[in-house]
């Protein structure tokens, strides 16, 4: 059965790291847990990281509009 498609726009972004950190991601690719390539390992521990910030209140609120 095929994924829907996501229902939100997404963007773009690069990200450099070390050949340790790639093999770490590898190994996590492993428990299938964390998507089928480094790319979508990488995006899940980064959305999992910036959902762990707003539930402890660290990211500044929105700017108002004027």
């Amino acid at each position: 059965m095929s994924r829907s498609p996501n229902p939100l726009p997404t963007v773009t972004i690069t990200v450099s790291t070390t050949p340790q950190v790639h093999r770490q991601l590898v190994r996590l690719l492993s428990t299938g847990l964390y998507g089928k390539n480094v790319a979508e390992a990488a995006e899940r521990l980064i959305a999992q990281s910036v959902e762990r910030k707003a539930v402890e209140g660290a990211l500044p609120g929105r700017p108002r509009r004027r």
